[in-house]
């Protein structure tokens, strides 16, 4: 039905997908798998014309067609539910639904009655009680999910591309999805599916495709495979070997003292009764330990660092010990004078101040401790500024210098400077390189080296998994807010992380 030849595509000068090529038979079940930024959802934007640009041929029912639109995919019978919510908050269910093909009486008058009643006929199809008239804004995430799946099945599409179609519904919600999929298979759609989550994946799926670094790996009939299988294809990586000094020479194998004890830490799902974001999570931080945190996009990665750091407005229940005292944070503010600092996640968005400038960046927090009776003391700022500078090798034309003629490893640089300037016990950093280049992330690598030297413990999330096991002392593993698994780095492996990584929640391993 479909034939994917070698496509290719680029970002700059990442390389998204290379050559990939495979086929999709009419009415099965695909499944689509490997990490993230294997090329899964760019593979699926190509295919439903969001992406117009791109190498290679695609051959829809033996004719090649090349989409410059969502309209025409649709048009041609390719419809898509993304990840990301794509929904207008302030508009009901069915207009939502049915936004840019809304039925009409004479003279273009919009048929409310009908848009409702046809809207009213696909939820009820998805054994959704969510009223047509209902505002989308005013729905939980759950509800909102079966929305975008509404306005996918209101294209009444031959072929269905579902990314991560789960990842906001509750353990009914899966499966009263997993019924609908049937009814379509029952009626010959084909259904593209792109999902971590290896028992939706083999509840579902004919045949499993794995894509690995934008490539194509292999295409194998579920029948025949198995998820430890499907785990090593999409991880597929040499392990590089370590020298790190708390492994080679067993430092951290001592008894050690305690920087920071986590006891059944938990974080209610707003607005969703009885769900959680994070779930009975316990662990010990020793001081100068580098603990790893892996999981898959949606784990609860960030919310874990977030819920140490006072962040994110929402409160967690359970126990944060630090150096044996409990805590309680109601901001960063209490956090940092605690001795928690944090290196956030999106960098752009809540690490930079971009209309100030370095010197103004690395110092924002510490204001209090270079002031005297409420004055900011210049030279003692500057001096300061000038010995994180020169310590970290941030390369800039002078910390006067705008913080964002810096690059991104640079100005990432400075945020740790910042954090640093607050002398934290504890240092949280949420994948503390991305979208920098391969020099600065060895530079990253080998200050994280000092610093656990130097007695700071630090937590320290990735979505590249060699990456944790290049920093970590240890990895513990999030499955959709649930602890699965804690590895000593020496005994832990990619394919061992990426299991329990993918193992809905319910084991915890241990090397």
């Amino acid at each position: 039905m479909i034939s994917i030849r070698n496509i290719g595509r680029r970002f700059g000068a990442v390389e998204a997908l290379r050559d990939v090529s495979f086929d999709i038979l009419p009415g099965e079940c695909h499944a689509i798998m490997g990490e993230n930024g294997a090329g899964k959802s760019t593979l699926m934007k190509i295919l439903s014309g969001v992406i117009g640009e791109f190498d290679g041929q695609l051959v829809l029912n033996g004719k090649p067609v090349r989409f410059s639109g969502t309209r025409e995919a649709e048009a041609a019978g390719i419809s898509i539910i993304h990840q990301e919510l794509n929904l207008v908050e302030q508009l009901s269910a069915s207009a939502n639904i049915f936004l840019g093909r809304e039925p009409t009486l004479i003279a273009g008058i919009l048929n409310q009655r009908e848009m409702d009643r046809r809207a009213s006929e696909i939820l009820c199809e998805l054994e959704s009680s969510i009223s047509a008239q209902a505002t989308v804004g005013s729905l939980r995430i759950g509800d909102q999910q079966l929305v975008e799946i509404a306005r996918a099945l209101s294209l009444r599409s031959e072929i269905l591309i579902m990314d991560e179609p789960t990842s906001a519904l509750t353990e009914s919600e899966v499966e009263r999805l997993y019924r609908v999929i049937e009814k379509l298979r029952a009626r010959g759609v084909t259904i593209l599916y792109i999902s971590h989550k290896m028992n939706e994946v083999f509840h579902l799926a004919d045949r499993i495709t794995v894509l690995r670094d934008g490539r194509f790996v292999r295409t194998l009939q579920k029948s025949e495979t198995s998820p430890k299988q499907i785990a090593h294809l999409m991880v597929g990586r040499e392990i590089q070997e370590r020298n790190r000094r708390s492994v080679a020479s067993g430092a951290l194998a001592q008894p050690a003292e305690i920087a920071l004890e986590v006891r059944n830490l938990s974080l209610p799902w707003a607005g969703q009764a009885g769900r959680y974001r994070l779930k009975d999570i316990n662990f010990q931080l020793q001081r100068g330990e580098i603990l790893g945190i892996a999981g898959l996009m949606g784990a609860g990665r960030t919310e874990l660092l977030e819920c140490l750091f006072g962040a994110g407005g929402r409160k967690p229940q359970g126990q944060i010990r630090l150096n044996g005292v409990e805590c309680r944070f109601r901001n960063p503010a209490d956090a940092m004078k605690s001795g928690i600092a944090m290196v956030t996640e999106d960098r752009k968005r809540l690490g930079l101040f971009r209309q100030l400038n370095v010197r103004e960046n690395i110092t924002v927090s510490a204001l209090r401790e270079l002031s005297v009776a409420g004055v900011v003391m210049s030279a003692r700022e500057k001096r300061r500024v000038i010995q994180q500078v020169e310590s970290l090798s941030v390369r800039t034309a002078g910390i006067e210098a705008g913080i964002t003629t810096l690059s991104g490893g640079n100005q990432q640089k400075c945020i740790v400077a910042r954090c640093l300037l607050t002398n934290p016990k504890v240092l949280l950093l949420d994948d503390p390189t991305r979208g920098v280049d391969v020099g600065a992330k060895a530079e990253m690598y080998q200050l994280m080296e000092r610093l656990a030297e130097g007695g700071m413990s630090m937590i320290v999330t990735s979505s590249e998994l060699p990456e944790l096991l290049t920093v970590s002392d240890r990895i513990l593993v999030l499955c959709e807010g649930r602890l699965t698994g804690d590895f000593a780095v020496h005994e832990a492996t990619e394919q061992k992380i990426m299991e329990a990584a993918t193992s809905g929640g319910r084991v915890l391993a241990t090397a």
